[in-house]
């Protein structure tokens, strides 16, 4: 059975080992400092971005989601922005990814969210399949203008 809690100070070790296997799923390199400065917001009650940390039955983590909110002008509440998911490859297709959708909408329910949303690359079939199945597509096209 998955349990799923909020992060903390303590999980930094396997949470860095997750995010690692995050970034390179998307090849991505960030500088150390921007890790650290994730994480030390993660697990800051005041930093703006929350996370949550998913476990097996043996305590071994498995899966990290990260989200934040945002005003926006089409409702009178915040919108909930899903910003990384990642689930172990060893574990994937066990509803580790569904349970940590499931704990994001449930916090942004719980703190009035009109709505939750995420972004994925066209090529993460796999996770596209368990999107399919547990949201709705909008049918926008993302765009972005790079600043750095």
């Amino acid at each position: 059975m998955t349990t799923i809690a909020p992060l903390t100070a303590a999980d930094q070790p396997e949470w860095l080992a997750l995010w690692r296997g995050y970034l390179a799923f998307y090849e991505t390199d960030l500088d150390e400092t921007i890790t650290a400065s994730t994480f030390e917001r993660l697990v800051d009650p005041d930093g703006g971005i929350q996370g949550a940390i998913a476990r097996d039955e043996t305590g071994t983590a498995v899966g990290i989601v990260h989200w934040l909110t945002h005003a926006a002008t089409w409702t009178t509440t915040d919108y909930c922005y899903l910003e990384d998911l990642f689930v172990a490859p060893g574990v994937r297709g066990g509803g580790v990814g569904r349970a940590l959708i499931a704990h994001v909408r449930a916090w942004a329910e719980q703190h009035g969210s009109a709505k939750v949303y995420w972004l994925t690359a066209e090529s993460n079939t796999t996770a596209r399949g368990l999107y399919d199945r547990v949201a709705s597509r909008s049918g926008m096209i993302h765009y972005q203008i790079d600043l750095a």
